[in-house]
């Protein structure tokens, strides 16, 4: 179980990072974030089947990498995965949530957060910046470390990216 703040890149083996600024309101971002159904519209790596989040429910995600919309390819080895997670935080107050891996914790423990911030622009308005890592440990994440770290780079960055454009679009649209 996580504490009361995110792990920090010192904390594990390896440490993926992801952040965007956003041009929504903190809810929007936080409704699209949380609205897992959806996120095969509009993510290019989760395909995340009809599950909602409560603090120690189990996710199941299955994870292209590199991330695609595309079916997967017969040659891919690493794509696609599916990964059990247990929400160990949802901080709807504060736009947080976290899940742990449910590998056995002697072969690899991880810990990913999500949290979404409200930050003031130097013209007075606000947008939101999202902000994500997840930290790995245990002899297993030195696998991931030296031949999946790049894609998950990849995974993190595109999740920034298409967040922004699916909740910008819902903030033109609403």
């Amino acid at each position: 179980m996580p504490g009361n703040l995110p792990p920090t890149a010192a904390d594990g083996v390896l440490a993926v990072t992801g952040s965007s600024v956003i041009d929504a309101p903190v809810d929007t971002v936080w409704r699209v974030l949380m609205d897992f159904p959806a996120y095969s519209e509009w993510y290019s790596n989760n395909l995340i089947p009809d599950q909602v989040a409560h603090e120690g429910s189990f996710l199941h995600l299955t994870v292209h990498l590199p991330p695609s919309m595309s079916p997967p390819s017969r040659l891919s080895l690493l794509s696609p995965s599916t990964t059990q997670l247990t929400v160990s935080l949802l901080d709807e107050e504060n736009h947080r949530v976290a899940w742990t891996n449910r590998m056995p914790p002697w072969l690899m423990r991880t810990e990913r957060w999500q949290w979404l911030t409200v930050v003031e622009e130097e013209d007075g308005s606000t947008k939101t910046k999202y902000e994500s890592i997840e930290v790995f440990n245990g002899p297993a994440a030195y696998i991931v470390k030296f031949f999946v770290a790049p894609y998950l780079r990849m995974a993190f960055k595109a999740m920034g990216e298409d967040l922004k454009r699916r909740a910008e679009a819902q903030t033109r649209v609403g």
